[in-house]
């Protein structure tokens, strides 16, 4: 690889970059970046920069939303925190003396709404967990953490750093009221330098308010996600505002030109002067260039006032012969950015980026690196069972990896910022993300939140496309909602002119018509052939389709209205929707001019358990259920997203009291012909529809599907599915990502088939320096303890339908048993 750089002017990289859509990743990175294997005090004094990771021992408690008396008189005291910069009548929990012996210790990510009970007036949308404002006493969240600083520390730089709290946040550092967040969404960072007790301890409170909703869908509370303490010398560059993007300017694509800019900030009462160099590192981290700033001709220091912020020049690199970044190869450089004194380096940061293109185009969809790709994805939420919306990094690569096996390259963040471990985790993986803004407007909130996220974002090569709002009803079918649209682009425009933007419509025509790329919720509220009429120069994708999944081994309609069978199989009554995933991948991979789809959902998630209500808690949309389990449909889409052969059958044979009912069995394919078999009898070879699938009336009788499959006429898969007896034992599967381990428990009957139908307790132990973090099942309407109290190395849930999981931190022996 050969490489060449040069600074270059403001003007002339916009002119080109205004016309394409190009990307390339820069990341915050550390040694420290991921919270379970970091350490948890600042140990390198001698480092330019370190980053400590501060999710270790926190105490927790429960405050009050109604009654500030209650909540520990939080701004009652004579003189409190909002009259002074910091009374001497504190008496909070913000205050040094407070007594919070008798909290309990967490370590973050802590959702605390997991452990709430359920409740049927409860709200629907976020699950029927008791939060919100009908419960103040539950909907407080305190948390305080004292940590130590060196006494030689003192002259350096500090920064307290919150990747998400849910929400309504208030922040203090030794009783100093540093700031909050009404939006549970947004990274926040505070300068506690002139706070801290140097050579001594110091104490972070936060007080977290979940009382009002942020969303309409399950949203957890309390600090769900990781904290970090970065200490610099008072010259330092500025978290967040770096950039990194890459133009290719030939189409050759044979060479793609780096482009670099930074700001600093001199935090020290002094005028200082400074130089930079740029270092790239191959993803082996072996140098591959440094600047010559002889050569280069800025090799004069440059001079910054006292407590004053500068943009640099942007600064240009040539790479030939680049490795690209794409969902299959997501190939990740690293730039190191070094601020020096002389040769002497005062503060470095360190940033992954990729090297890669993406643009829209109205009649070819998507090119990703010059080539057409389509975008085969889903749209997340972000809980999980057993931890809800506080998931440690080891699980978001495990769902990604999981939803890749199915052939998904893209993730939609529905409907906020996702937390920056999961951008990380795309980018590594290689997922394309829409990365998508919780309000739409244009006041200064609004526009300050859209303007955080792309600064905190916009490094990362797997983001495609920033979204600027999701099914808003109100500005859909009304004139100002182009307007407001129009300026909403204009802003993402002018905070990062590397990508376009997109709003996703349920079938409004007017917030469409100014925006890049225009989102569409499902094709039966969207007459996109119209718009593709009206609109011809239009780009577009699909940001919802229907999955019309039900709940996971469910083929019939429970009569207490906890679980439903998959829509995509009932006739009756919903012809509209009958089949809907098969029909909305074949609609968009029929027209190329269409980029792809995002299917609703990846993930059950909790709340919105729409159509159902009490005593169903949770969505039931996903392809995998709660805990990442499979459901049918998921190997639709694994047939015709990925080119490994596959052959699914449905429903399972333990149809206990339906015994002399017609049935209709369905097979997912990519295999040319399939044959079935019911208990030896054949039902008949028929050939696959492209993107479709097959279907054979058959009679239930206990005994054995069996399905084979043929491509070029040879016989290449064979798929059985049995009546099983009672559930008498269980199997682990096992996968460790980081320091996270997922186990996922099966039941299986004597000759070692899972029964899917089985839902019996299973108690599991553990041995050994772990813990567990929390255990599901995958069921929609359960309504259990999802994770032990007080560490206990023992728990009991029932498994559904023949799973169950448990996710544990640290290395441990797991044993699992049936009970009698």
């Amino acid at each position: 690889m050969n490489t060449t750089s040069y600074p270059f002017s403001n003007t002339l990289p916009t002119r080109f970059l205004a016309t394409l859509i190009v990307l390339c990743l820069g990341m915050f990175c550390s040694e420290n970046a991921f919270a379970q294997d970091a350490p948890r005090m600042v140990t390198n004094t001698d480092a330019p920069r370190t980053v400590t990771n501060m999710d270790a021992g926190w105490k927790f408690h429960f405050g009050n939303a109604a009654d500030p008396q209650k909540d520990f008189g939080c701004g009652t005291e004579y003189f409190n925190f909002l009259t002074k910069a910091n009374s001497i009548h504190n008496e909070g929990p913000y205050c040094s003396k407070f007594d919070d012996s008798n909290w309990k210790t967490v370590d973050l990510p802590f959702d605390f709404v997991v452990d709430l009970p359920f409740a049927p007036e409860a709200s629907h949308s976020h699950g029927y967990k008791t939060v919100g404002y009908k419960y103040p006493e539950t909907s407080v969240g305190w948390y305080r953490k004292t940590f130590p600083i060196r006494a030689d520390a003192e002259g350096r730089h500090f920064e307290i750093k919150f990747d998400g709290i849910f929400r309504a946040s208030r922040v203090w550092v030794n009783g100093f009221y540093c700031g909050g967040s009404e939006s549970g969404y947004l990274s926040q960072a505070y300068d506690i330098t002139d706070y801290l007790n140097y050579g001594g301890e110091n104490l972070i409170c936060v007080r977290a308010d979940a009382t009002l909703e942020e969303g309409w869908f399950y949203e957890g509370a309390g600090i769900y996600r990781h904290v970090w303490l970065t200490e610099t010398p008072p010259l330092h560059f500025v978290d967040d505002g770096i950039s990194v993007s890459t133009v290719f300017k030939d189409k050759d694509y044979s060479h793609a030109f780096v482009m670099m800019n930074s700001e600093i900030k001199n935090d020290s009462p002094d005028s200082l002067k400074y130089a930079k160099r740029f270092t790239l590192l191959d993803a082996n981290g072996q140098q591959i260039f440094q600047s010559d700033r002889r050569r280069e001709g800025d090799n004069k220091l440059l001079r910054i006032p006292p407590r004053a912020t500068k943009n640099g020049i942007i600064y240009v690199m040539r790479i030939n012969d680049p490795q690209f970044w794409t969902p299959e190869t997501p190939y990740l450089y690293t730039l190191v950015m070094d601020l020096l004194d002389g040769e002497q380096v005062i503060d470095q940061k360190r940033v992954k980026f990729g090297v890669r293109e993406v643009v829209f185009d109205k009649d070819q969809g998507m090119l990703l690196n010059g080539k057409p790709y389509k975008i085969k994805g889903v749209n997340l939420h972000q809980d999980h069972a057993g931890v809800g919306a506080g998931m440690p990094d080891g699980l978001l690569t495990w769902r990604i990896k999981q939803l890749k096996k199915f052939g998904c390259n893209a993730y939609r963040s529905s409907h906020n910022p996702m937390t920056p471990a999961m951008l990380d985790v795309c980018d590594s993986l290689g997922m394309l993300v829409i990365d998508e803004n919780r309000l739409s407007g244009i006041s200064e909130y609004e526009i300050k939140g859209l303007e955080s996220m792309i600064r905190r974002d916009r490094n990362h090569p797997s983001i495609i496309l920033w979204s600027v709002g999701n099914e808003e009803w109100g500005l859909e079918w009304d004139k100002k909602g182009e307007k407001i649209a129009a300026t909403m682009r204009d802003y993402c425009h002018r905070f990062d002119d590397t990508r376009e933007m997109t709003f996703a419509t349920s079938g409004g025509p007017t917030v469409e018509v100014p925006v890049d790329v225009a989102g569409y919720n499902y094709i039966l509220q969207n007459p996109i052939e119209e718009h593709r009429k009206n609109y011809p120069e239009r780009k577009c994708y699909g940001s919802e389709e229907t999955t019309g999944c039900g709940t996971r081994g469910v083929y019939y309609p429970d009569p207490e209205g906890r679980w439903m069978p998959a829509i995509n199989r009932e006739k009756s009554g919903r012809d509209s929707l009958y089949n809907a995933i098969e029909r909305g991948w074949k609609f968009y991979a029929e027209r190329p001019w269409a980029a792809g789809c995002f299917y609703w959902t990846g993930f059950d998630y909790r709340g919105e358990a729409n159509p159902l209500s009490y005593p169903a808690v949770g969505s039931e949309f996903g392809i995998l259920d709660y805990c990442g389990f499979p459901k049918d449909e998921a190997y639709y889409l694994k047939s015709w997203w990925t080119d490994e052969p596959t052959l699914h059958l449905l429903p399972h044979w333990n149809l206990d009291g339906h015994e002399g009912e017609k049935v209709s069995v369905w097979a997912y394919s990519n295999l040319d012909q399939i044959e079935l078999f019911v208990n030896g009898k054949s039902l008949g070879r028929k050939t696959m529809p492209r993107n479709g699938h097959l279907e054979w009336d058959a009679t239930y009788k206990p005994g054995k599907l069996r399905a084979v499959g043929y491509k070029n006429g040879k016989k290449v898969k064979e798929e059985v599915i049995e009546t099983t007896g009672p559930a008498t034992q269980v199997t682990q599967t096992v996968d460790h990502e980081g320091n996270i381990t997922v186990v996922n428990l099966s039941l299986r009957d004597k000759k070692g088939r899972i029964v899917p139908n089985a839902c019996n307790d299973i108690t599991v132990t553990i041995e050994g320096d772990a813990r567990i973090l929390g255990a599901g099942n995958g069921d929609p309407a359960f309504k259990g303890q999802e994770r032990p109290r007080n560490n206990a190395k023992t728990f009991t849930l029932p498994a559904f339908n023949g799973y169950a999981q448990v996710i544990l931190e640290g290395t441990a022996t797991l044993t699992a048993t049936i009970n009698e």
